[in-house]
């Protein structure tokens, strides 16, 4: 399935579609598998995936990827960290956080240290694809 035939006709650029990659954060594998599938199914490439912020950043300085997917339930004050260092290590990459509605994260003020999109739990597929893309 290719991101323009998803309901909704979500299209992603010619540009995205062949050179986006991907690194994906989550400190449980379900949601890890469940985020993987989904940048696939947009083609994505992603390059690796991290439980925590130490591997995070090596995937991220060692494959520069262009977009980092991070689920809001990593350990309590990881997600600044994790944000500065990777806006330090790849200024354009796009962050997007994934979080549940029911929970929603408190984010910093400084730019460099929040991410791009925050995304709630459940989303739709839709969304999912309009949040990777810079508007």
């Amino acid at each position: 399935m290719r991101a323009g035939d998803l309901p909704g006709s979500v299209a992603l650029s010619a540009d995205l579609e062949s050179k986006a990659s991907a690194v994906v954060v989550a400190g449980d594998e379900e949601t890890r598998i469940l985020l993987r599938g989904l940048l696939r199914m947009l083609q994505f490439r992603v390059d690796g995936e991290a439980e925590g912020v130490t591997t995070a950043t090596e995937l991220i300085r060692v494959h520069r990827p262009s977009v980092l997917v991070v689920d809001a339930q990593l350990a309590e004050g990881s997600l600044t960290p994790l944000v500065s260092l990777a806006r330090a290590l790849v200024p354009n990459m796009r962050v997007v956080l994934v979080a549940p509605a029911s929970r929603p994260p408190g984010l910093s003020e400084d730019p460099a240290q929040r991410p791009d999109i925050v995304l709630l739990r459940p989303f739709r597929i839709r969304q999912f694809a309009e949040a990777l893309v810079p508007a």
